[in-house]
């Protein structure tokens, strides 16, 4: 039903290209997410953020996602972003999502591995893959905008510790970019190239939405495999509804309208991270 995410990844890495990660909380953007992954015939993942799952149900989003993958005949899966507790973090193994975020970047770092390494476990006995955050991006997620600071970046030998007593399957690392497409967000790629160097797992970038293609490009050749997509899908959504004359009487003509614009960026998006 899901495509295995840690293999999928792995072979990304290891095949010069990206996976985007695309986040969802209602059918119309799941159903746009999945149709621009059909045309393109290429795999993705859609994301569940909490506050996604507060405002859909864990149940109904989970169902949205997997049913409209199962439709589409795509190669995807589920994936719950920013997981920020162990109760979330089961709740969506125990459903069924074949890969969780367990983020506790913001927690003192003993505090940050102990978590963790407690979901890694729970998730690994169920064949559910793991990812999680070392260093502090710019803002948390769902918010508009942030700046990275250069004293919350990942550094090399923290991240590879990091990695090695926690046993994930990917690492979410902060080297200047930020949630919500800051003004001037920019990368630093050496230091993404040294942190690549101390591991042998997928590396993963947030707040993908604001930079520049020759960043991201770069990234990927460092063994970045993932780079999760938010803000772009919010504002193209938007896009979509604000372009529906307000004479309109069915709403089902703006949800209808709001999943154009979202298919094509994701369309884009997909282009780019697979380096075609």
């Amino acid at each position: 039903m899901f495509m295995n995410v840690a293999k999928e990844l792995q072979a990304a890495k290891f095949g010069g290209y990206a996976i985007g990660a695309f986040n969802t909380s209602n059918l119309e953007v799941t159903k746009a997410i999945c149709l621009a992954a059909r045309e393109m015939d290429f795999p993705v993942i859609i994301q569940t953020t909490p506050s996604a799952i507060k405002y859909a149900g864990l149940k109904q989003i989970y169902d949205i996602v997997r049913n409209e993958i199962e439709e589409s005949g795509i190669k995807a899966a589920i994936h719950l972003d920013h997981g920020k507790d162990w109760d979330v973090a089961k709740a969506c193994v125990d459903i069924g999502y074949p890969s969780v975020m367990i983020d506790g970047s913001k927690l003192p770092y003993d505090e940050n591995v102990a978590l963790t390494k407690k979901v890694v476990e729970y998730a690994h006995e169920r064949g559910v893959a793991v990812e999680a955050e070392i260093g502090v991006l710019g803002v948390e997620e769902g918010g508009e905008s942030g700046s990275a600071r250069g004293d919350s970046f990942s550094s090399p030998g923290q991240t590879a510790e990091f990695v090695k007593k926690t046993g994930i399957d990917s690492v979410a690392v902060a080297i200047g970019n930020a949630h919500g497409a800051p003004a001037g967000e920019k990368l630093d790629l050496g230091l993404l190239h040294r942190i690549s160097k101390t591991i042998d797992i997928p590396l993963v970038i947030h707040g993908s939405s604001g930079l520049e293609d020759s960043d991201i490009i770069t990234a990927i050749r460092s063994g970045v495999a993932k780079f999760n997509v938010d803000t772009l899908i919010r504002r193209s959504y938007l896009d979509g509804i604000y372009s529906v004359p307000k004479e309109e009487k069915d709403y089902r003509n703006l949800f209808e309208a709001a999943m154009v614009p979202v298919v094509e960026v994701v369309k884009q998006r997909i282009k780019l991270f697979s380096n075609n």
